[in-house]
């Protein structure tokens, strides 16, 4: 099977809970155990208090549509998926912000709205891949 999206590379040590988790069909998100705000993207220190004190948690997946963008081309050959597409902006209900594609919605601007509750869904790549999208929540 052709993969439809490039591969995510690299996969640091410190983002290994994050692709973990995805497999798992669970978003994971770095946390600090001193400030206790979670981030993304997954790094050792945090970038809100500095402390390299940093744990995991498991987000519920839910969110709001923070922004967006319609796409109707691509700008790399290794995105099969047939455009347009949805370049989504996603905050999280834990805080941080995640980008992502925004799926099973109409990519019409008059359908889409910044703000409208969405929940994240897992999309396996290969064995040792999954990504994060998005859909409006149900």
């Amino acid at each position: 099977m052709e993969l439809q999206r490039p591969l995510p590379t690299p996969m640091t040590p410190e983002a290994m809970p994050y692709w973990d988790g995805l497999r798992e069909g669970k978003l994971m998100l770095p946390q600090c155990n001193d400030c206790g705000k979670a981030h993304f993207f997954p790094r050792i220190i945090c970038p809100h208090c500095h402390s390299r004190n940093v744990g995991w948690i498991q987000a519920s997946g839910k969110g709001k549509l923070y922004s967006f963008e319609i796409a109707y081309r691509s700008l790399n050959p290794n995105f099969k998926i047939e455009p347009p597409y949805i370049l989504a902006m996603v905050e999280l209900e834990e805080g941080p912000r995640i980008m992502s594609n925004l799926i099973n919605i109409e990519p019409d601007p008059a359908v889409i709205k910044c703000d409208m509750p969405v929940e994240v869904v897992f999309e396996k790549q290969t064995d040792e891949v999954t990504i994060s999208l998005f859909q409006p929540a149900s």
